[in-house]
């Protein structure tokens, strides 16, 4: 992700692609990443790990950062070396309607 005239701290709009985090983020859904958002266990992540992004949910078991699928079909898990490979929180889901949109960072 180049920066191409937001600061780098400002929060951006991404489309979800693939059922993978289904059912919480449907594909073809928008969500919001904030790259200051609070980095804390369960939360909802874009990172960048060996050249590829994820966005998954992360969780922190000791030591260890794991990228989690929501969608229980997909047994992938990725390791992380740490919160540096992080690039951003999920703050928001933006639903088609208004009952659809939904704040993560409350």
């Amino acid at each position: 992700m180049e920066a191409t005239g937001c600061s780098a701290a400002e929060p951006f709009a991404l489309r979800v692609l693939g059922d993978m985090m289904e059912p919480e983020f449907e594909h073809g859904c928008v969500i919001i990443v904030d790259p200051e958002g609070l980095v804390k266990d369960g939360c909802f992540v874009v990172a960048n790990h060996n050249d590829e992004y994820y966005f998954r949910q992360l969780i922190m078991e000791g030591k260890r950062y794991l990228l989690k699928c929501v969608n229980h079909a997909y047994e992938e898990i990725v390791e992380i070396s740490g919160l540096n490979e992080i690039n951003g929180v999920i703050s928001q889901k933006a639903g088609k309607r208004r009952k659809d949109r939904k704040r993560y960072d409350l």
